[in-house]
């Protein structure tokens, strides 16, 4: 890696985090110039405009997800036990001490969801890749015997994501002492309903 691709990387993980507290929309060109110490038109340099920012900030949490919640997930057996990978590596996201603000997909969420453009656009597409590794895990405990053959996967993967907003909410805004326990016990719930002898 060259000292260029390092520094954009190193510029890229203070992005996030800022991004994570402040939004999308809170970040700019002179305000990651001003919290790392570099100039204005460096920052220009490595990205060029504020939308270009944005975009590659998005990218950046998507490989730093895949990298700590999905890649340790399929080191797990198929089915439920990788489900169960992926749901505690998506808690530990969440409370990423590196997020200061927690998922900055949920903060991306909450402001480009009643907006158009390619940020929204893109935002869409990995959710819904994220929706569908959920429904494919699912449909691969299915395969296996462990969920009951009439289980609707799109619905356990929306009940899925359901219960890491509640977490996520209950964790950082309302900061429930209990918002761990309240989250892994609603997931063994929806476990339990989707079981083959349920």
């Amino acid at each position: 890696m060259s000292k260029g691709e390092r520094t954009r990387n190193r510029i890229l993980d203070q992005a996030l985090d800022l991004a994570s507290v402040n939004g999308l929309e809170g970040l700019s060109i002179g305000t990651l110039a001003r919290h790392t110490g570099m100039s204005k038109s460096g920052m220009f340099a490595h990205f060029g405009s504020k939308s270009a920012l944005q975009r590659e900030v998005l990218k950046a949490a998507v490989a730093k997800f895949i990298d700590r919640v999905v890649v340790p997930g399929r080191t797990g057996r198929r089915g439920v036990v990788r489900l169960d990978i992926l749901f505690e590596n998506w808690l530990a996201w969440a409370e990423d001490d590196a997020l200061a603000g927690g998922c900055p997909f949920v903060a991306a969420a909450v402001e480009w969801d009643d907006r158009e453009g390619p940020l929204r656009d893109y935002l869409v597409g990995v959710t819904v890749d994220w929706f569908n590794l959920i429904g494919g895990t699912a449909k691969q405990a299915m395969a296996d015997g462990a969920f009951r053959a009439d289980l609707d996967i799109r619905q356990f993967a929306h009940d899925l994501y359901a219960i890491f907003l509640g977490y996520h909410h209950a964790s950082r805004l309302l900061r429930t002492p209990r918002a761990h326990r309240y989250a892994r016990d609603a997931y063994k719930r929806l476990i339990q309903d989707a079981g083959a002898d349920h």
